[in-house]
């Protein structure tokens, strides 16, 4: 991906997240970006095109960040709390309106975001568990392939936001006790410590 679509598609990813998907059109994009809609097309053919190349590029920006995360010789709990921190900044900086315009108008972009958001959290979750097993921090008896899909299945509830507002969702408080709810069932008395440690970090930072 060349650099000139790549800035097209972060005044795109802007307009998206400020109002969704279904009401910015080529027009507003030409706009946006001060340049004609016939440049605008020599990067994309119409607007599902344009959807496309922007889900595209919101995959790799996220694979990219994810994997930052692997390269500090962290422990696996604070693994996961790096990734969940990540997470959690990309549900607040998410406007609802940007998934249900997706979902609705652009099912076939919806579906790939799905199958990769899917795919990345069951393949990292599981392989934090072989990794926490492993340095003794998680224990030895669970079932990987169980809790792993236990956690996929809790992270894709699509009923959420009825019983939690996108505030109260990505609140720390609820942070907090997400990665305690999760973390506390499999990890050893090793493993709690380092738990109850990062928990404190946490609240210092975000108590500052």
């Amino acid at each position: 991906m060349n650099e000139e679509l790549k800035n097209i598609l972060l005044k795109v990813r802007e307009l998206y997240m400020k109002y969704g998907i279904k009401s910015i059109t080529m027009d507003d994009v030409a706009r946006e970006l001060s340049i004609s809609k016939k440049t605008l097309y020599q990067y994309v053919t119409d607007k599902d095109d344009l959807v496309g190349k922007f889900i595209q590029n919101e995959l790799e920006i996220r694979r990219e960040e994810i994997s930052k995360c692997f390269e500090f010789g962290f422990n696996a709990i604070e693994e996961l709390f790096e990734i969940s921190i990540f997470m959690n900044k990309l549900m607040r900086d998410q406007n609802p309106a940007t998934e249900y315009d997706l979902k609705k108008y652009y099912p076939q972009h919806y579906q790939k975001t799905l199958k990769d958001r899917r795919e990345g959290i069951y393949n990292y979750i599981l392989l934090n568990l072989r990794k926490g097993i492993k340095e003794g921090l998680y224990r030895k008896d669970m079932n990987t392939e169980i809790i792993t899909k236990l956690y996929l299945w809790r992270s894709e509830d699509t009923n959420i936001f009825e019983i939690f507002s996108v505030e109260e969702f990505t609140s720390i408080k609820l942070f907090v006790e997400l990665l305690n709810y999760h973390i506390r069932g499999i990890a050893t008395s090793k493993g709690i410590i380092i738990l109850e440690k990062k928990i404190k970090e946490l609240e210092t930072a975000y108590n500052k």
